[in-house]
């Protein structure tokens, strides 16, 4: 049986003082995943005492959503989008980075599409 691995890991990162967030998605988001990662990106959000987050999301596994996902990814940037200071978004495919594009209307802070990890977290870093 060949079962299709979908869904996001979440972390925090800590170079000297700031701290990122980090975010995976990997394959097919569904609502389902939405359900799951939720109230763990409300937990962490909740207990940042800094007032604006930098964000690191890796989508070089994601592969898109089911319209439902999207749906619950629009009400997600829409409740934490404002404590976002820049949302750094690696990628590689060309969608993404209209995606990218499209998030920038629903976080307060920079949101930027990047081809390789390392220049995203350089941006971040500024």
């Amino acid at each position: 049986m060949n079962a299709l691995r979908h869904g996001f890991s979440i972390g925090i990162e800590r170079v000297a003082d700031e701290f990122f967030l980090t975010l995976k998605a990997k394959g097919k988001l569904t609502h389902s995943d939405y359900l799951a990662i939720t109230p763990v990106i409300d937990s962490a959000l909740s207990e940042v005492k800094q007032p604006k987050i930098k964000a690191l999301f890796d989508a070089t596994e994601l592969e898109g959503w089911e319209l439902s996902a999207a749906w619950d990814d629009l009400k997600l940037g829409l409740k934490h989008g404002n404590q976002f200071v820049k949302i750094a978004l690696y990628g590689n495919k060309g969608w993404q980075e209209t995606a990218a594009k499209i998030g920038r209307w629903f976080v307060a802070g920079e949101m930027k599409y990047f081809d390789n990890e390392a220049d995203a977290f350089a941006w971040l870093n500024e």
